[in-house]
């Protein structure tokens, strides 16, 4: 056996992927480049992602985190264009080399659930309540391979059992089943067509925390043992950071931090990423637990951006730059960048304590 070597060249471009270098040879799994999406035109338009940069490898975990309507689902539907006819999209969209911006419908809708999956938020909601669950699993597997009907009731009930939940159970209608299990099925049902990508978008709302541990559990062993690419959507930061290996954190439509999960979670650069962290106590730390620290005033709305950093009119720590120039994400450590000017200069760790609301 002989091994293998990757080489590396210079990332001239510093809005480019994390780091000095990038590897040369096979494309990464996913890769966005400078993706935004509008509802709207004219004086109308609303831009709800902003110029946002991702990649994704094999194998490889990213959380996406933010508060509500900061652009998350958005950008999730974005990535298999599943839009509405309102949403201009521009940039790329690499999945495995090929831009799905350009894909022609045919072949669009053979790299949906092939290709990439998603894994929807509310299951509930994207189950269709008057179908068995078990034919709603097997209906991609029926579009898109040779499969009879028998083989893709087999294979609905092998997905199930994988997912574990029992085989039998396929013929049991979404109301029939809890909100644990109904997520189990849409997870069975992302994996019907053994796709490369997974998006999960809110997986774990409105479960109890003993069944968010298990769907967490479970998607963390599917991953690894499928070596599949997985996107996890949450607003919260200490689910992604136990799940995730790499974290990025949006702000009104933007990436304004990223780097490995964990890190982002214990010492985020950016004022937002300290602020979504500092908002969930932490076992054993009494003083977060009895005085729990939120974030003041509420996220801006995308068709009236305020100027400078967006985040500038909540933000504790801003200087009177912020209101003026807008910031790009820049060098913040190892594999980490931030969009803060103060990125290079340490954030007062009693700064949340002192901010007033607006």
């Amino acid at each position: 056996m002989t091994a293998t070597t990757t080489t590396t060249t210079p990332n001239p471009d510093p809005s480019g992927s994390p780091g000095l270098s990038e590897p040369v040879g096979d494309p990464p799994l996913l890769e966005v480049r400078n993706l935004t999406v509008t509802y709207g035109g004219g004086a109308d338009a609303v831009p709800a992602v902003r110029g946002v940069d991702l990649r994704v490898e094999a194998g490889q975990k990213l959380g996406i985190a933010g508060e509500s309507g900061c652009g998350k689902s958005t950008l999730a539907l974005a990535l298999l264009r599943l839009l509405p006819p309102t949403a201009k999209l521009t940039g790329e969209i690499l999945l495995d080399g090929e831009d799905v911006l350009t894909m022609k419908w045919g072949r669009l809708r053979a790299v949906r659930w092939a290709g990439a999956s998603i894994v929807f938020q509310g299951a509930m909601h994207s189950l269709n309540a008057v179908h068995r669950v078990g034919d709603q699993i097997a209906e991609p597997i029926l579009l898109h391979t040779k499969a009879t009907p028998a083989a893709a009731r087999k294979r609905a009930g092998e997905l199930l059992e994988q997912v574990g939940l029992p085989a039998a159970r396929a013929l049991a209608y979404p109301h029939e089943l809890s909100g644990g299990q109904r997520q189990r099925v849409m997870i069975a049902m992302a994996l019907a067509c053994d796709p490369r990508l997974i998006v999960a978008d809110e997986p774990t709302t409105a479960l109890d925390v003993m069944i968010q541990a298990q769907i967490l559990r479970l998607i963390e062993q599917l991953v690894s043992d499928q070596n599949v690419g997985l996107i996890m959507i949450s607003h919260d930061l200490a689910v992604l950071a136990d799940t995730c290996d790499r974290l990025s954190v949006m702000y009104a439509g933007r990436v304004v931090e990223e780097g490995p999960a964990r890190q982002v979670y214990a010492d985020a650069r950016h004022p937002y990423g300290k602020a979504l962290s500092a908002a969930f106590p932490r076992i054993g730390d009494l003083s977060s637990r009895h005085a729990p620290r939120g974030l003041p005033g509420d996220p801006p709305d995308p068709a009236a951006l305020p100027g400078g950093c967006t985040f500038h009119p909540r933000c504790p720590v801003a200087l009177d730059v912020c209101a003026t120039e807008d910031q790009e994400l820049r060098e913040a450590g190892a594999e980490r960048r931030a969009a803060c000017v103060l990125v290079d200069e340490p954030v007062s760790p009693g700064a949340d304590d002192t901010r007033s609301t607006p």
